[in-house]
């Protein structure tokens, strides 16, 4: 069996050596469309995180199984995999403690004003200070908070224990309208964004959710109001979010944009209020223990594959 890996940079540092024991394996740190034939010639296995699989790739080679290292199908032609017969596994449920973790640690570097407060020490204003403490930027509890959860999937439920844990009042939007038998309260979305100091995303993206939160409704937000996307970009109207960082005080916290990497001309590098934006790029998703979780479900698809599973 030939295995090969299109783009095993968008993996890290993490040890890919374990799929050397199902035969050859060839590693690519990233491959252009243009290179994605030629380097699936002779390849039963492919593993691919964004790399597309197209039809006219699936025509032109002899793929037996076509391995996705995320849990987005989005870049495989899945309807064309199925008319010829090859199994497509993805990994779900590999990142979720990651995730949840980032977007706290994300939300609270905000409330929390922890950049300004390490520049001051860093920048020596502490040394020079006359009193033991600095109060110029302020902390916010989260402690008591409305906190609103767009998709309560496998990670949102996740982002919805950790809030209530701080003493939040949760509550959640669904999209889909599929969530059942949650102890959170179910809200349309006009009035979580009414109500809520802190609105998380962590939904796909779909018909249902592609720009679902435009300009209409980042102005029924709160001023000062936290809002952010562990998602998927593009759900965001991000010219929207810009303005309304720097007109009505919003905050904002993305892991996620439309386009990436990030375009130059994005008019979120140009917000006059940088201190209330974070953006990450799109790491939630890859702790280290996420990255090893993933790489261990991909062996074992591959395993459940050869053993006729």
């Amino acid at each position: 069996m030939k295995i090969v890996c299109l783009d095993a940079l968008t993996l890290g540092d993490v040890d890919l050596s374990e799929f050397a024991k199902f035969g050859e394996f060839v590693s690519f740190d990233m491959t252009k469309s243009s290179q994605t034939i030629s380097r699936l010639s002779g390849a039963d296995v492919v593993i691919t995180n964004k790399v597309l699989i197209t039809k006219e790739v699936i025509d032109a080679t002899n793929l037996k199984l076509i391995c996705v290292s995320a849990t987005g199908t989005n870049n495989i032609d899945m309807a064309y995999a199925k008319e010829r017969g090859i199994p497509v596994k993805n990994v779900a449920g590999y990142s979720t403690p990651s995730v949840v973790q980032q977007t706290f640690a994300s939300i609270l570097t905000l409330l929390n004003n922890v950049r300004y407060y390490d520049d001051y020490v860093k920048n020596g204003e502490w040394v020079r200070s006359e009193i033991f403490t600095n109060l110029d930027a302020p902390i916010f509890e989260l402690s008591s908070k409305n906190f609103g959860i767009i998709g309560l999937g496998e990670i949102g439920k996740g982002v919805a224990k950790v809030a209530s844990a701080f003493g939040t009042n949760v509550c959640y939007f669904s999209p889909s309208g599929n969530t059942q038998d949650v102890p959170y309260q179910r809200v349309e979305l006009d009035e979580m964004l009414q109500a809520c100091d802190i609105v998380s995303i962590h939904a796909p993206l779909n018909e249902k959710t592609k720009g679902l939160i435009r300009k209409r409704e980042l102005w029924l937000m709160k001023k000062g109001a936290i809002i952010s996307n562990f998602g998927r970009g593009g759900i965001v109207d991000e010219s929207a979010l810009a303005a309304a960082i720097d007109e009505r005080g919003l905050k904002a916290v993305l892991d996620v944009l439309e386009y990436e990497p990030m375009s130059a001309d994005n008019m979120l590098l140009n917000v006059k209020n940088k201190q209330n934006l974070i953006i990450t790029p799109h790491v939630a998703w890859a702790s280290v223990e996420a990255r090893i979780r993933l790489v261990n479900l991909m062996i074992k698809n591959i395993k459940d594959f050869i053993d006729g599973k």
